[in-house]
C-alpha cells in the first residue's frame, strides 16, 4: 500500500475512533471495526480485557461458524451464545505476556445499542515486562476489517490499528 494511502486509511480510522460513539448507534454500519482494551491492573494481578464488536457482524459470524440459527441480543437467547463467543475469542484473540502465551477466561458480555461487550481476563500475572497481542477478530468475514487496540499498561497508553495484513501489536516495558 503506497504510503498516501496509508496515511488516509490511518486518519480515516483515528476519525472513527474519537466519533465511534455516534457510529456505534446506528444499525446499518459501512465499516467494519472492533475496539479491544486491554489494561493491566497490577492490584489484581490481571490483565483485564473488554473486545466491543458489533452485534450484527458477531451474530454473522456465529452463525457461519457454529449455529445457522442463532440470533444475538434476544430475550431468551440461546445458552450456547456465551459458548460459541469464547470458543471464537480463544482462537482469534491471542495474548503473550513477558514471552509467555497466556489464556484468558472468558467472564461473560453484555449488550448496549448495537455493540456486544466481551469480557475476558488472564490472571496471576504480577508483572507485565512485555506484550504481544494478536487480533484476527473478524478476518474470516470481513477483508477490510480493521481491530482497533487500545492498552493501558504499567501507566502506558498506547492504540494501535491492526489489519488483517498488520494483525499483531508488540510492546516492551523495559
Amino acid at each position: 500500500m503506497n504510503p498516501l494511502k496509508r496515511t488516509k486509511r490511518l486518519i480515516h480510522s483515528l476519525v472513527f475512533l474519537v466519533a465511534m460513539p455516534a457510529v456505534l448507534s446506528v444499525t446499518q454500519h459501512e465499516y467494519y471495526v472492533s475496539v479491544t482494551t486491554v489494561e493491566f491492573a497490577k492490584e489484581h494481578e490481571a490483565v483485564q480485557i473488554i473486545s466491543q464488536i458489533f452485534i450484527d457482524d458477531f451474530e454473522k459470524l456465529i452463525r457461519k461458524r457454529f449455529d445457522s440459527e442463532i440470533v444475538l441480543a434476544v430475550e431468551n437467547e440461546s445458552e450456547k451464545v456465551s459458548d460459541y463467543m469464547n470458543r471464537y475469542l480463544q482462537t482469534k484473540l491471542l495474548f503473550e505476556i513477558n514471552g509467555q502465551k497466556q489464556d484468558f477466561i472468558f467472564l461473560g458480555k453484555r449488550y448496549d445499542e448495537d455493540i456486544v461487550y466481551c469480557y475476558l481476563e488472564i490472571e496471576n500475572i504480577k508483572e507485565v515486562k512485555s506484550m504481544n497481542i494478536t487480533n484476527n477478530i473478524l478476518y474470516d468475514l470481513y477483508e477490510e476489517q480493521e481491530n482497533i487496540v487500545r492498552t493501558k499498561i504499567n501507566s502506558k497508553n498506547k492504540s494501535f490499528i491492526l489489519t488483517q495484513a498488520r494483525n499483531k501489536a508488540v510492546l516492551n516495558f523495559n
